[in-house]
């Protein structure tokens, strides 16, 4: 059993598959050191026991070939159902592309698309860094003050720069395009690629989007 947090079809907001219809499903319980500016608090303890079977039926109902995994942090339950969603949804056909912060190690063989977005907090890194090797994507959140330390991570853990996302620190519409100018030209200097956050800026804190 999967402890559910929500599911909804809406477009992927974010990072390499920006725009594409998806259909979401978010996982309940993250992991410590929680993030202050998380913008889906809710799914930090709040979430319901559902079966492999009846979200594979979920998915089926949506139509939709292109599956969200998120969270809280979906992958701490990849031994509890996860594992078998996963397989499930490959002998399906189905896409499926996984929104981790790396704190849970990235399971090897994983049938979808990982994308890791590792956390800044009080001064270091929360991250597996055994298993950054196992994301196709890396996406970070910045701002002016978290630049240096992102980059000087990108350095030391090798990363290609070609697959790293940077998107604009902010739960608002407004702080998001306050703080886009700015990673636009770190983006530019640095040869990062720019992730917008289509949902906020579209409907600024609504939730379920």
């Amino acid at each position: 059993m999967l402890i559910l947090h929500e599911i909804f079809a809406s477009l992927q907001g974010e990072g390499p598959h920006t725009g594409r219809p998806a259909f979401f499903i978010r996982l309940s319980g993250c992991v410590a050191p929680l993030c202050p500016w998380c913008d889906t608090k809710g799914a930090w303890d709040q979430g319901s026991e559902t079966s492999v079977a009846s979200l594979v039926s979920a998915v089926k109902e949506s139509g939709h070939r292109f599956v969200v995994i998120t969270g809280g942090e979906p992958l701490r339950q990849w031994e509890t159902g996860l594992n078998e969603l996963d397989r499930a949804l490959f002998d399906l056909g189905v896409a499926v592309q996984y929104e981790t912060s790396g704190k849970v190690p990235i399971p090897e063989g994983i049938c979808g698309e990982v994308i890791c977005s590792p956390k800044y907090l009080a001064g270091a890194w929360h991250v597996d860094s055994e298993s950054l090797s196992r994301a196709h994507h890396y996406k970070f959140v910045a701002c002016e003050e978290t630049a240096t330390a992102i980059d000087a991570f990108v350095n030391a853990e090798h990363l290609d720069k070609d697959r790293v996302w940077l998107m604009p620190k902010g739960m608002t519409r407004e702080e998001q395009i306050e703080r886009l100018p700015f990673v636009w030209d770190h983006c530019v200097t640095n040869g990062y690629r720019l992730a917008s956050r289509l949902h906020i800026l579209a409907f600024d804190t609504k939730k379920g989007i």
